[in-house]
Parts: C-alpha cells; structure tokens; sequence
C-alpha cells in the first residue's frame, strides 16, 4: 500500500474497528490523544466553503488555515481555467486535518459539487455584493449552508450563480466594494461559526463522523501507519 494512501474505517471490519483505533492511539503520547480528540468535539460540517477557480495559492492556503482554525471541516474545491495547488507556508500544514473535496475542471463540475452538496442538506448561498443579497446577520444558522466564492478578479460565475439557493453579502461602510478573497472568508466563517456555538442548534459532527475522522488524523500523526494496520489486521 502506497504510504500516502491511508485506510478509511469502512475498509476495517466493524469488530475490528475499535480495537485499531486504540492500539494507533498507543503510538501517541497522551497529551496528543486528548488533543485530537478536543479538536473533534469543536469540528462541525453546519457550514462549508466552496472555491469556484481561485488561481493565487497564497488565498487558497489563507482560506484553509481560517477554515482549520475555526473549526469548519469540509472544504469544496471546483477547478476550472486553474489547477488546485495549496502553499504550505500560508496553510501551515492546515490542509492535513481537513476533509477536502475536489473536482478537476469538466463541463459539469459545477453542477456534480453543488449538486453532491445539496444531496447533503446543504443551502448554497453565492457571495455577492448585490442589493438583493442578504446580509451575512440574515443567513439562517439552522440550516447547514455552503459559501461558493469565485475567483479572484472575476467572482463568480454566472453558472454558479444560478445554481445558488440566495446570495450573501458581507456589510462595508466604506468606498471599496468588495474584501480580498481570503479576509472574506474569514470575516464570514467567523461571524457564522461564533453565532453557531452561542445557540442550541446541533453543529456538532455525528459520533461515527468522529469516529471516522480520529481514525484518519491517528494515521497522518504517526510514521508509516498502513505498515502497522496491515500488520494488526493480520493478528
């Protein structure tokens, strides 16, 4: 197995499970255990991003590590004229620990993620700075939403556009009309996750999510990981 590719739960035996997860977590020092878990409980999938074609590495890696340091697991990535490519001395590793999805360029990129999205349960909310957009205080928190930003110098695109369920806006009071990409997201991700934490709604991942998850970051915490599954499963 190539070292770079790593075991999802659903590939262990539901007997097994439990028993691998304990004995990865016994090649850790304690104080790394409870840290991952700490994360997991503060993990949430009630929000996510989505990139339409963003070209400067510097603003996809500025959108990762905000999307890792608040908690937002799950991160979309349609690639259209521009390949997806991370900076990782911008990201500072935060790509690791986030569940990313992409889809290379086709005609129907687009459509397949928001599509595969609203098969979620996901409202798709386009930013825009439009009049009729709502404001980032109106977007309802009970519903789990995606936020699609465009590319950098065009935003979004009319296809993307129409596939959206409303459009958002962040307030500005001055002349400037729009923020950099990256403080956008992270303007919106902080409003919207600090609002969900101060209410009763269930932002929580399910208990077989973290699951799934702890199983994922034990192995890109620890050297050569398939090696010691394989030679588990194999007692």
């Amino acid at each position: 197995m190539d070292n770079n590719i790593l075991y999802q739960l659903r590939d262990i035996s539901p007997k097994q499970q439990a028993g691998l997860t304990d004995y990865l977590s016994e090649f850790l020092l304690p104080e790394r255990n409870e840290r991952l878990r700490e994360v997991l409980n503060l993990r949430t999938r009630q929000l996510t991003i989505v990139l339409e074609d963003l070209f400067q590495t510097q603003n996809i890696s500025a959108v990762l590590r905000t999307c890792e340091c608040y908690g937002v697991q799950d991160v979309y990535i349609i690639e259209g004229q521009n390949e997806f490519r991370i900076h990782d001395a911008i990201s500072m590793g935060a790509s690791k620990w986030l569940t990313l999805h992409n889809y290379p360029y086709t005609s129907s990129s687009k459509v397949g993620c928001i599509k595969q999205l609203k098969q979620k349960g996901y409202k798709i909310a386009a930013t825009l700075p439009a009049e009729n957009s709502y404001f980032t205080d109106q977007v309802p928190i009970e519903e789990k939403t995606a936020f699609l930003f465009g590319t950098e110098l065009l935003g979004l695109s009319e296809e993307a556009i129409a596939l959206a369920d409303y459009s958002v806006k962040i307030p500005m009071y001055g002349f400037t009309e729009s923020f950099n990409i990256s403080n956008s997201v992270a303007i919106l991700v902080s409003h919207f996750v600090e609002k969900l934490r101060k209410s009763s709604v269930n932002w929580a991942l399910t208990e077989f999510e973290k699951k799934e998850l702890l199983f994922e970051w034990l192995q890109k915490s620890i050297k050569k990981p398939h090696l010691i599954i394989e030679n588990y499963l194999k007692k």
